[in-house]
């Protein structure tokens, strides 16, 4: 189909959550590129928001799909399934996970790991214990729920009143998290690198200090890890940047490749909590999900995708940091390993961001002051230099307006 023909079913059909998309449907892709219904080829520098972590169609994920779906694509989980057990297997040989469930989506997880906090403390007698703590701008989902959870008003709005039983507090501010914990409060949830706001930090300092509050006060601490886990930021999980362990975190995004799936990880002390009935999902852990969760491992660990984010983020922040060298309104540049945030001192993020698209570069902002780079974990030093050649050129546009 043309483009325009898509844009006007889409308008026609589709509830209307995303306004005027970007102009182009893409119709196949291959490592790190795109191309959409005209021919045009892209280089995806986003990963579907950290979803694509092996590029596009890569083969051993395309295979296990394929291999799956010719056997069977799904059954309930009132039987036992293979591939859910081997991918459950997998996450905890390599986390510090005891148990793991698996949901559809990131949401859905992190709804799992609020239920699991909850019932955790009703199990022990202690119904009064139900408050979670979380942090301004956080981003946690759009459930109900989740959406509580979130640390940005702008998502709260339309939707008060809240599901209540949340409360946020500013990132990196022990003293704010210490004077809100009180005789409700049954964990903490927490992103090691905040995604959705702008690529924001939680210190080492400040993460050890929240492990250190949760064990002192007997409340557990929850790790958001949908977006910079897996290997997105230069280590397997975001957490082995920080020297402590969390009792829960959550999966999803890169976890299926691009299939939805989401995982829930505990350590064995507090999963024990969840007995038959007390949680359950028709389609999470299905054999197909499942397939392409294993397929995705399988190259993250054994591909060394882990190293080479490490390895190429380094890279790509000395490419940056000699542009902002050159281009006084780039304020910073952070994150880690390829989970990148730019901050402008000018609101130009949606303009600089549209340019790269009509070069063929997709990258994503955050309102009009911040860039997000979110690459395939595949990337090498050869895409971030043709990279940050058309970058050059486009931050050059603006630095002479």
């Amino acid at each position: 189909m043309k483009l325009q023909e898509v844009v006007d079913m889409d308008k026609k059909y589709y509830m209307n959550t995303y306004g005027d998309r970007t102009a182009v449907c893409f119709q196949y892709g291959k490592g790190i590129n795109l191309w959409d219904t005209e021919g045009k080829k892209f280089y995806d520098f986003f990963a579907g928001i950290a979803v694509n972590a092996l590029g596009h169609s890569h083969p051993k994920l395309v295979s296990a799909i394929k291999e799956q779906a010719e056997k069977f694509i799904h059954c309930s989980s009132l039987y036992y399934i293979e591939q859910q057990s081997k991918l459950a297997r997998v996450l905890v040989e390599n986390s510090c996970a005891d148990r793991v469930f698996f949901a559809n989506s990131g949401a859905e997880a992190n709804e799992g790991a609020i239920k699991l906090a909850r019932i955790y403390f009703y199990k022990k007698g202690l119904p009064e214990k139900y408050e979670i703590v979380t942090l301004e701008n956080s981003f946690h989902g759009r459930t109900l729920a989740t959406i509580a959870a979130t640390g940005q008003e702008k998502y709260h709005k339309p939707y008060k009143p809240l599901t209540p039983s949340f409360i946020s507090v500013p990132i990196n501010d022990l003293n704010a998290l210490e004077n809100v914990i009180g005789n409700s409060t049954c964990a903490v949830m927490v992103e090691p690198i905040q995604g959705e706001s702008g690529v924001n930090l939680a210190t080492i300092e400040y993460i050890r200090g929240v492990r250190k509050l949760c064990d002192e006060k007997g409340i557990l601490l929850i790790f958001d890890e949908i977006q910079c886990g897996l290997g997105r930021t230069g280590k397997l999980f975001g957490y082995e940047h920080l020297g402590v362990e969390p009792d829960i975190f959550t999966l999803a995004k890169a976890l299926g490749g691009g299939l939805p799936i989401g995982a829930l990880c505990a350590k064995d002390y507090v999963a024990q909590a969840f007995e038959p009935g007390d949680h359950g999902t028709t389609f999470g852990g299905n054999p197909l999900a499942c397939a392409a969760g294993l397929a995705v491992m399988d190259v993250i660990i054994n591909d060394r995708l882990v190293q080479n984010s490490e390895e190429m983020g380094g890279y790509f922040f000395e490419r940056l940091d000699t542009l902002a060298q050159k281009y006084d309104f780039i304020k910073e540049i952070r994150g880690k390993g390829l989970m990148i945030g730019i901050e402008l001192s000018e609101g130009i993020a949606k303009e600089i961001r549209n340019r790269c698209f009509e070069k063929g570069y997709l990258i994503g902002n955050v309102g009009n002051n911040i860039l997000r780079i979110l690459p395939p974990l595949i990337i090498s030093t050869q895409d971030i230099d043709a990279m940050i050649k058309v970058f050059d050129v486009i931050l050059s546009e603006f630095s002479q307006n």
